[in-house]
């Protein structure tokens, strides 16, 4: 075996068990130090068999398991436990991030013991992740000629024009129109000029309170007021419903009840979606070819002005909708 063909498999084994092929409504990422319980609280929430143990690293790949709440199937993954210095690689910190990128929720697990997650929350901003903040509203729009014209929308306070004008051409612009919508800061311009941005709805699950004192809870819980937090023993179950409704609820998903053409609507088993989502999204999820067949659907619900309304694809669902599709007869 060659030089290049060790270095080919060493690379293959170092990211092995890092890319899990999404599953379910949404992905939930656990992340954390290791030994904080992350192992225990995947086999509570999924019934999943991820090896436990009372020492650091027991994870040594993502393992995924699937958590069934209120109809919807939730993917949960559990991750190797992150270190300083992740983001720039150490404990394989890259690849455990690179598969939390793609999480609609991360979950933070904490020990009672040890709840400052500041270490965790500047490695995962290193790596270009944003908990629980939005996407600055900022257009940037190239062009032939004219230079940089910055055109804010409100007044700004954070930041001036001319800072914006001059970051927009260090990033490489010669021409561009840049809207801004909202009165972002200098750290949120670079995030828009940087592009790689990815941001992420984030709670935290406090875990092992089973053996703590009032004054440990209480020293936890104010570490971390900025995040939604579930008290919860992942030894003996304590809080984890509590964990699974929070964790539903941070997703907001929706339930749309299908309606076959010239059917009663089946008001049993409801499709799970994202809030968000269109028509088009539910054409997609039922069958590809619900879209290329499309004719027109039908709409009994809080998202239209009368019921059994005509709608078309673009047009948004809400909670309990009951949604007729109706597709070309050649389908």
């Amino acid at each position: 075996m060659t030089a290049e063909d060790e270095r080919r498999k060493s690379v293959k084994t170092s990211t092995r068990g890092f890319y899990i092929k999404k599953a379910g409504n949404a992905t939930v990422a656990l992340v954390g130090f290791p030994s904080v319980g992350k192992s225990t609280i995947l086999n509570q929430l999924t019934g999943a068999n991820s090896e436990v143990g009372a020492y650091n690293f027991t994870t040594l790949t993502v393992v995924p398991g699937v958590m069934e709440y209120n109809h919807a199937k939730i993917q949960i993954l559990d991750m190797p436990g992150l270190i300083k210095g992740a983001s720039g690689g150490r404990g394989r910190g890259r690849e455990v991030i690179a598969a939390a990128r793609s999480a609609d929720v991360i979950l933070l697990v904490v020990d009672v013991f040890n709840s400052d997650i500041s270490v965790l929350f500047n490695e995962l901003y290193n790596a270009a992740i944003r908990l629980n903040q939005h996407r600055p509203d900022v257009t940037i729009t190239s062009g032939d000629q004219g230079g940089i014209q910055v055109k804010p929308t409100l007044k700004l306070t954070k930041i001036d024009v001319r800072t914006i004008k001059e970051m927009t051409a260090a990033y490489g612009y010669v021409n561009a129109t840049v809207v801004v919508r909202e009165d972002i800061n200098v750290e949120q311009m670079l995030d828009v000029l940087a592009g790689n941005r990815v941001y992420i709805k984030a709670i935290m699950a406090v875990n092992k309170v089973d053996v703590a004192t009032y004054d440990e809870l209480e020293r936890a819980k104010e570490h971390n007021k900025e995040y939604r937090q579930f008290l919860c023993s992942a030894t003996n179950g304590t809080g984890m419903e509590e964990l699974k409704q929070g964790i539903y609820d941070t997703i907001d998903m929706i339930r749309v009840y299908l309606k076959p053409q010239g059917q009663k609507a089946d008001m049993d088993i409801p499709l799970i979606v994202k809030r968000g989502n269109t028509v088009e999204d539910i054409c997609e999820l039922i069958h590809r070819q619900f879209r290329s067949n499309f004719r027109y659907a039908m709409i009994w619900g809080k998202s239209v002005k009368f019921p059994g309304q005509t709608v078309g694809l673009e047009h948004v669902v809400m909670d309990e909708d009951i949604l007729c599709i109706v597709v070309r007869k050649s389908f």
